[in-house]
């Protein structure tokens, strides 16, 4: 295949890359899986850093760039690199640039009023990129495998917790069965031991993954169990043996990641299997 053929076939749009990156990501080698991971998390500094900082960032070698690249189609790392510059061409200013902006002409109030711009800037971006990325196919499909199950099992620790809560509270006040599993006093495997093929599991873990999510994931799908996954990336661990999973990209806000996307995501599942139970009852 020549250079030329190797640039036709490869995409040039962001959203055939991510798609193209999904469908190769179970024969990926492990290196070239750890590229893709990172950079599907990261497309702003993929656009912006050199191939040396990318490959510092993400724990690589600067020629496993090249080969991740090619092994996708692309002449080399900056032929690939156009595609994520592409995505940013007709974007607003990020919200650092707000900030210098806000900084320079002195109109920031006070430091607890930049935060709260920058929260709710992030909660924004990630709403609105939700929306714009979001599967309907893959969400009628997840609601339905939790509208037919006779308990919904809800799995979430550290900063998914707030979520798989929020849902038991939901469902509780809508007539739903579910169990929360919390894992307080390290028995989680205890909550989960009754799951049966009849139920299903909502799993919802983000970077850095919960073990303990993915292991009772893990063992419900072992019993039968549906699972449905919410996470962020086609190469989160409880993503390959989910019958559906739902990707969520939080924007953050020096560091602190948003929970917007997410909640919006968990409050649509919760109605909509309240609304599929009574349209079958």
């Amino acid at each position: 295949m020549t250079d030329d053929t190797l640039a036709t076939a490869a995409p040039r749009d962001f959203a055939a890359l991510r798609a193209l990156i999904g469908e190769r990501a179970a024969t990926l080698p492990r290196r070239l899986t750890q590229v893709a991971t990172y950079a599907l998390q990261n497309p702003d500094e993929i656009a912006f850093g050199t191939a040396a900082s990318i490959a510092t960032h993400a724990g690589v070698q600067p020629s496993t760039l090249v080969r991740f690249s090619q092994a996708l189609g692309y002449q080399g790392f900056s032929d690939l690199q156009d595609v994520f510059r592409a995505r940013l061409r007709d974007k607003v200013p990020s919200y650092d640039e707000r900030l210098r902006q806000l900084r320079d002409h002195g109109l920031a109030a006070s430091k607890a009023g930049l935060l709260l711009d920058g929260f709710a800037e992030a909660a924004e971006r990630s709403v609105a990129d939700f929306r714009h990325k979001a599967d309907p196919a893959a969400l009628e499909r997840a609601v339905a495998l939790l509208a037919g199950a006779e308990t919904i099992y809800l799995v979430g620790f550290r900063r998914s917790f707030p979520v798989t809560a929020y849902m038991a509270y939901a469902m509780g006040k809508l007539g739903i069965r579910h169990i929360l599993v919390d894992g307080i006093a390290g028995l989680g495997v205890e909550q989960t031991s009754f799951i049966t093929a009849r139920d299903a599991m909502l799993s919802v873990s983000f970077t850095p993954y919960s073990n303990e999510t993915v292991s009772l994931t893990n063992a419900a799908k072992a019993r039968g169990a549906h699972i449905v996954a919410l996470t962020d990336s086609v190469f989160s661990p409880i993503a390959p043996g989910a019958d559906v999973w739902l990707e969520v990209v939080e924007a953050n806000f020096e560091g602190f990641r948003s929970m917007a996307a997410t909640l919006a995501l968990a409050m649509t599942l919760t109605v909509a299997i309240a609304a599929r139970r009574s349209e079958g009852a």
